[in-house]
Order: structure tokens, then sequence, then C-alpha cells
């Protein structure tokens, strides 16, 4: 399995002084008592919705992942959670289309990489790991590749998934920012285990290779900008 970049920041105001790891207990505390500096903070309330999609949706999938790596292998968890932490940051400020000469709107860059964080986690069988935004962001009008690194889960076809990732973020960057998309790259980094419930239904059957999966494993698609992991040997 391939690891997530797991570089941790170093400065706790990343998060307005908080850690991951502060994020993480504030959560699981029921978020009481009440902390301002967290609920008024944008970006930890990026980073807690996004932990809180990581643990809904396929956390045990990627325990039972990570038990298969090797002993030096702490967890796969962490280096998506490093990922979360390091997005969630503001960031650049990405300017939006004004409606009058006055105004000066802007969306800050983390804020655009929590929106296509949680459109790809929406994707049944998807875990982000990682997305970035190329590009200069902060000129209104140029050119930005976005690229997304995922985890499917195993009984759901790659090409296809990856396809409706890819769908769903450019959909969704339309809709709610005035960035010049100059491509969506999906990149397929890992196959999770399914979830339990997942292996005795007739989706769990169906595994990677299957009608709708690219034919060459490891290719990059100039077409979808979909990239799928190499086989094992």
């Amino acid at each position: 399995m391939t690891e997530p970049d797991r570089t941790l920041p170093d400065v706790p105001g990343d998060l307005d002084g908080h850690t991951i790891d502060e994020l993480a207990d504030y959560l699981d505390a029921g978020m009481v008592p009440a902390d301002p500096t967290i609920d008024d903070s944008p970006s930890c309330q990026n980073a807690l919705a996004a932990i809180v999609r990581l643990r809904q949706s396929s956390l045990r999938a990627l325990e039972e992942a990570a038990a298969d790596e090797p002993p030096a292998d702490e967890s796969w968890i962490s280096g998506v959670l490093a990922n979360i932490s390091l997005e969630a940051r503001a960031g650049r400020d990405v300017p939006l289309r004004p409606e009058a000469v006055t105004e000066r709107p802007v969306m800050t860059e983390g804020a655009i990489r929590s929106l296509v964080r949680t459109a790809g986690d929406g994707v049944s069988g998807v875990v982000v790991a990682r997305c970035s935004l190329d590009g200069d962001v902060t000129e209104l009008g140029a050119p930005v590749r976005v690229v997304v690194e995922i985890a499917i889960r195993q009984g759901y076809p790659v090409q296809v998934t990856a396809t409706q990732v890819r769908s769903t973020v450019v959909a969704v960057l339309a809709e709610q920012t005035d960035l010049v998309i100059d491509a969506v790259d999906i990149v397929v980094r890992d196959l999770l285990p399914p979830l339990p419930e997942d292996r005795d239904t007739p989706e769990a059957a169906t595994i990677p290779g299957d009608p709708g999966d690219p034919g060459d494993p490891g290719r990059t698609d100039s077409t979808t900008g979909i990239e799928t992991p190499e086989e094992d040997a």
C-alpha cells in the first residue's frame, strides 16, 4: 500500500493554534466544553468535518489495511490525518468574480481543498487521501490543475469510481468557485479492504479488473486524468 504524505505541521498555528490530535480529542470529548477557538475557526471546522467523514465512512477498512502493513508502517490513517491537517490551513486567498467594482471577494485555498475532499469522500467506496491545487490560484482566470489522490474500497470498479470522483469534483468547483480548471487528475493510490458488512453483498464480489476498469493498471489516462495503482508482481 502506498502511504499518503505523513509530514505533520510543525507550527501549531497551522490550525489556528491547534493540532490535528487536539481536534481529534475535542471530537472524542463530544466537543464539550465548547472551545470558541475551535468552533469559530474555519480551518478547524474544515479539519473536524474531514475527520468525522474519515471515521464514519471507512475507519474500519482503514484499520484493517493498516494492520496488513509491515510493522514499520505505524498507520495509514495517520497519513490521511496529516494531510487533513495540512490542507485545512487557510493558505492563499483565491479571488472570486466581483459583482461590483468595489468588491474584492475571496475564498481561501483551504476552503476549496475542503470542498474537493468533501466531494470525493461523498462518492461510495472512496476515501480522499490528499488533494492539491497546482497553479497561480491568486490570479483570477489563471489555469489551475487539481490533483486528488484517493483510496478505493475493494469491490468498487476502479475506473468507474475514479471517473465519478472526477465528475463530482469538477461539478462542485464549477458551482462554488470561479477557478479556471485546466485539469482534474484523479490518482488511485490504494485499494482498501471492504467493510465487513460489504463482504456478503453482490458488490463485494466485484474486483478491480472487471469491465469498466482500465486494461493497463498504472497508466495515466490523459482524457480522464485518472491514474490507477500498479498491480503487485
